[in-house]
Order: C-alpha cells, then sequence, then structure tokens
C-alpha cells in the first residue's frame, strides 16, 4: 500500500524521475557524484510521498576520507532508500542477484555503479568481492547487507556472514556497523500510516583494530555493535 501511495502522490513527476535516474546509469558524461545527488533527490521525494521520516543519528562517526564499507542489518527492500536519503556521500551497494531485476532498483544500481551478486555462483561471487575491494581502495564507498538476506523477525538480526567482510579485509578500509530500526515496516505492513526509520551510523572498526582478526570474529563484533545500538536505542 505505502508502494502506490507513493506512486500515486509522485505520479505526475514519476516519469522523468525515472528518466533521470536511467540517464545517470546509461551517460558516461554523469558523474558518480552528480547520479548520487539524483538519487537522493528522488529518495527524499518518494519518502515523503510514503509518509516515512528517516531519523539519522551518528553521521559524525562516517569516516573523513572516502574508501570506506557500510554493514549494515538487513530488514528489507526500504533498507537502502535510508541510506540513500540519509548518507551524505555517495556509495555503492551490493544486493543478491534475484533482487537486482526489480524496476527502479535496476536503475538505481547501475546509476550509482553498484554490483548485484550470484550467490549460486562461487566464481562470480568472488569477482563481485575484488571489484569491490579494488574500487574501495581507490576511494569508492560500499555498503553490504552481511547477513546476505533480509530478517524477517523485525529488530531481530539473523548472523553474519564473514565472507561478506572479504572486500573490507582486502582493501584494508574502515568498516562502519550501521544499525537499522523499523526499516520493515514501510514495506512489509499493509499501512500507510506515518511512520519513522532510524538508522544509527556507528564509530568505525579501521584496519588495525581488526586485521588480526578472521572474518567470522570480524562478523560477529559487527553484529553485537548492532544489537547493542538497537537496543539501546529501541529502550
Amino acid at each position: 500500500m505505502r508502494i502506490a501511495l507513493m506512486v500515486v502522490r509522485l505520479i505526475l513527476k514519476a516519469p522523468y524521475y525515472f528518466f533521470q535516474i536511467w540517464w545517470c546509469g546509461r551517460s558516461k558524461k554523469v558523474t558518480l557524484e552528480e547520479a548520487y545527488a539524483v538519487v537522493k533527490k528522488v529518495t527524499k521525494n518518494a519518502n515523503r510521498a510514503g509518509r516515512v521520516t528517516i531519523e539519522s543519528h551518528g553521521l559524525e562517526n562516517i569516516p573523513a576520507e572516502d574508501g570506506f564499507m557500510f554493514f549494515p542489518n538487513h530488514q528489507g527492500l526500504f533498507d537502502v532508500l535510508v541510506f540513500l536519503e540519509s548518507c551524505p556521500r555517495p556509495f555503492g551497494f551490493v544486493i543478491k542477484k534475484e533482487a537486482s531485476n526489480i524496476i527502479l532498483l535496476k536503475q538505481v544500481m547501475e546509476a550509482l555503479r553498484s554490483y548485484a551478486m550470484d550467490r549460486e555462483d562461487i566464481k562470480q561471487s568472488m569477482q563481485v568481492i575484488m571489484n569491490v575491494a579494488r574500487e574501495v581502495s581507490e576511494g569508492r564507498n560500499f555498503l553490504i547487507f552481511a547477513e546476505g538476506t533480509r530478517s524477517k523477525n523485525g529488530n531481530q538480526l539473523l548472523d553474519f556472514k564473514g565472507g561478506s567482510f572479504k572486500s573490507a579485509t582486502k582493501a584494508k578500509c574502515p568498516i562502519v556497523p550501521c544499525a537499522l530500526i523499523d526499516s520493515f515496516v514501510p514495506f512489509d505492513e499493509n499501512s500507510i500510516c506515518p511512520v519513522t526509520v532510524k538508522v544509527i551510523y556507528l564509530p568505525p572498526m579501521y584496519y588495525e583494530e581488526y586485521k588480526d582478526m578472521k572474518t567470522v570474529d570480524i562478523a560477529a563484533e559487527v553484529k553485537r555493535r548492532i544489537e547493542q545500538a538497537i537496543a539501546e536505542y529501541t529502550a
């Protein structure tokens, strides 16, 4: 119902927004910064039309220099919209192949130079990991959902997969844990009542902190920090 509300309230502007995002993904003249600005503007308008408020905390924890990775918990398709509205810095993201053909999400992926990972294809998955590591080393920022799939238990987390952190360890980049609260509500609950979604950007883990840790231990620690933040902000 909320997606329908967004479409209805933006019916006159939707074709123009779609074309803008599509063009950002197709034109080599459009910079990543320009594409991100377009996607951010459209996201803000869509969220407002859908009666969703994004409440951001900890923006000061985002590293000053580009070349970092966000690792949030995963609650649903709305998650990416939370970051597109709240994050002031351009980033790409990695999602599962099954979601990469959803209309508009596909165009946003192309505009932000993002990746779809085929979890059944080890070779393709490894290539995505290497590509992300290379681009992060060169100064791009990325977001990966370390649970691998969305949790269907509200604000409760699934186990974080150690393999999700391979790009970060190869790039030796800052890992920024991010806690999403009630991000499942906008698209999973059959309602158009106003809703507030919270995102907490937690202090980053720098390479010096995790260089001697195994990826499964990094995953467990990131999950622990996110769970602690969710407990604090929902108390």
